[in-house]
């Protein structure tokens, strides 16, 4: 049976700002040395999922290239990774405008492989699957369409796209964020001894003529919010429940929480899983350098110079430069994307942390350039603050993409 990947590159991401100010979400680093986007594409490559689709449209420059030069196939196989970009056809002249208008406009593309299968997946969510066991679920049941959900509990589920299935997991019923309220309590899920709901992970599988049908039957622009409810009225939609790790990564707060919740000892979600390995771009970095440093549950990426004082429950990213002194905590640094020139001007703030710096509950995104003695925290800035040097979001502040931050500075 031949099935295809679709990943979804996202909108503009403005509850990602500013990391997502000169990228695309599914480009935002991740794990110190990962983006976002090799999460669904090797969760595809692990299940024999080989043809993929990645759509795109905002500041895709970086997402681009990354995908490019990291998922390239011998000559000998027929997988793919293709990259589709909203464009101007005799067809239409605008931009995607949601979820499924995106898989609407680029259909035809799809069908150059003659799928039966079209597997549709979100770019900005962190998780491990075997996509094999919802396809199985998914021809065993001789489902339209298949939705993996994932059982949570009642105090988050009112927030969430929340599933009513019958016993035989056939879903009956969507509501959309239905609160505290008594249609939450309709919607509880047939779980024995649980008191759980099915929150939909926005990762469904479609007979490919089911697919077709539900977009040529109007203009609806998002699945969530259309493709999916009148899938569940018209036709055979089924649950699949994945009860593994699963976050949306959609906000500064669940981004910067889920990059340290990789570095406890035990963590829910880990990329030391050679049986299922996350790829990612191959860079042949030399090995991180500790000239002195306590570091205490740290990932430290390759490439890294550290001269620091203390490290503590912090992502290092590639190539990051931390000077003597320095104390970084609760803190995810991205890095650099290269080793800066030792013989730069020294009245240039170099690339990384300078000396004696104080940081903690932070982001510092990409060649950002932190002085001597800069002091960083969101300690007293109300949520929302935004200036050119620093945004506070979700109790986190973040450092944008090659921000120069000058020595002595308190943030």
């Amino acid at each position: 049976m031949h099935i295809i990947g679709v990943i979804l590159g996202g909108g503009a991401g403005t509850r990602l700002q500013p990391l997502t100010r000169d990228r695309a979400k599914p480009a935002v680093p991740i794990g110190g040395k990962y983006r976002l986007v090799d999460i669904p594409l090797s969760n595809c490559l692990n299940s024999r999922v080989r043809c993929i689709y990645l759509l795109t449209q905002y500041n895709s420059v970086s997402l681009h290239a990354h995908v490019s030069s990291t998922y390239r196939f011998d000559e000998f196989h027929r997988g793919f990774v293709r990259v589709l970009a909203a464009q101007q056809t005799p067809d239409t002249a605008g931009w995607f405008e949601g979820t499924a208008d995106a898989v609407r406009k680029s259909f035809r593309y799809f069908m150059d492989e003659q799928p039966e299968l079209i597997l549709i997946l979100s770019g900005d969510q962190l998780y491990r699957m075997d996509f094999n066991a919802v396809i199985r679920d998914h021809l065993e049941r001789d489902a339209d369409v298949t939705i993996a959900t994932k059982p949570m509990p009642r105090h988050e589920a009112g927030s969430l796209g929340i599933m009513q299935v019958d016993s035989k997991m056939r879903i009956v019923r969507f509501a959309e964020k239905p609160g505290d309220t008594p249609l939450l309590d309709e919607l509880r899920a047939p779980l024995e001894g649980e008191d759980r709901y099915l929150a939909s992970m926005g990762i469904y599988v479609f007979k490919t003529s089911v697919l077709r049908r539900l977009l040529e039957e109007g203009d609806h622009s998002d699945f969530g919010k259309h493709i999916i409810p009148a899938a569940i009225d018209q036709m055979a939609v089924y649950s699949h429940v994945f009860d593994g790790y699963w976050r949306d990564i959609g906000t500064v707060g669940s981004f910067w929480k889920a990059n340290l919740d990789m570095t406890e000892i035990r963590p829910e979600f880990s990329f030391y899983d050679m049986h299922a390995p996350i790829f990612t771009h191959m860079r042949y970095l030399p090995p991180s350098k500790i000239n002195c440093c306590d570091l205490n549950r740290c990932l430290l990426s390759e490439g890294c110079i550290i001269t620091g004082h203390r490290i503590l429950h912090s992502i290092v990213g590639i190539r990051a430069v931390v000077g003597q002194g320095s104390v970084i905590e609760h803190t995810v640094m991205m890095g650099a994307d290269y080793f800066e020139d030792p013989s730069a001007p020294r009245e240039v703030v170099p690339i990384g942390i300078g000396r004696d710096c104080f940081i903690r509950n932070a982001i510092i995104d990409k060649n950002a350039r932190i002085g001597d003695g800069a002091y960083i925290t969101p300690d007293g800035k109300p949520d929302g603050t935004s200036t050119p040097l620093y945004t506070v979001r979700d109790g986190v502040i973040v450092i944008p993409k090659k921000a120069i931050i000058p020595p002595g500075a308190r943030i």
